[in-house]
């Protein structure tokens, strides 16, 4: 009757993890979408609340931190049960940097709304953005059902981000080259981009430690990855005369 106690008790506690990360992660993508928006619309004040809002997420990562540390410590796990403990830890970490993104791509909005907009760019970013947050729903998707084949498809997935942010690298180059005095909204959208391409990075690893906790297995094949930005070179446009 005791063991099965513990044993009730355990799940309970792991079923609290797994509520506090969902919440987690709602906000995540929550954010990403506010904060795109607030770009897309030079919305400083949405801008504003996106900033505001990260704290909750902060607030729920050292919860959770607290909760899986405190099970470690009192239920000592083993094998797949700590591979669970472990994999929440990891993701809580992931989701928060997600919010942290999200909060900078907010932060240059503020200084981009004051500025001319840039042809087309936040478009771009805006797709990309939509790319990153289906990256975001469909890993913690694959989270819950412990899916080792969507953990692994989304892993894959995130080769579409990475073309699109090195298609937008040299169209902004492209921009800065054609009139100096796009450099500054550049650079930041420069900025806003990477925060973007990171976050489907950030959900690559979460795939991965699902991956992780399904098989026990730690993948060792190379990441697929289609950002070429360092490799990209942009020639002048030629002077006319």
């Amino acid at each position: 009757m005791e063991h099965e106690h513990i044993v009730t008790s355990f799940d309970e506690e792991l079923k609290a993890i797994d509520t506090t990360l969902a919440e987690m992660g709602g906000m995540a993508e929550a954010q990403l979408a506010k904060a795109i928006q607030a770009l897309v619309r030079r919305d400083a004040d949405l801008a504003r609340e996106v900033i505001a809002e990260d704290k909750r997420i902060d607030q729920l990562e050292a919860e959770l931190d607290h909760d899986a540390i405190r099970l470690i410590a009192l239920r000592q796990p083993m094998a797949e049960d700590l591979r669970m403990v472990i994999t929440a830890l990891k993701t809580s970490a992931n989701l928060e940097r997600i919010g942290d993104y999200a909060k900078n791509v907010a932060k240059r909005t503020i200084t981009l709304a004051e500025m001319p907009t840039v042809g087309s760019t936040t478009h771009t970013i805006e797709r990309m953005a939509v790319l990153a947050q289906g990256l975001v729903s469909s890993v913690l998707d694959a989270y819950v059902r412990r899916d080792v084949a969507a953990a692994d498809e989304v892993r894959r997935r995130d080769e579409e981000v990475d073309h699109l942010h090195t298609s937008l690298f040299r169209e902004l180059l492209t921009h800065m080259m054609e009139d100096p005095h796009n450099i500054t909204a550049c650079t930041h959208l420069l900025f806003i981009a990477k925060n973007v391409e990171r976050i489907g990075d950030h959900a690559t690893n979460i795939a991965e430690y699902v991956h992780f906790m399904v098989s026990g297995e730690i993948l060792e094949d190379e990441r697929p990855k289609g950002d070429k930005t360092s490799q990209t070179i942009v020639d002048a446009p030629q002077e006319k005369g």
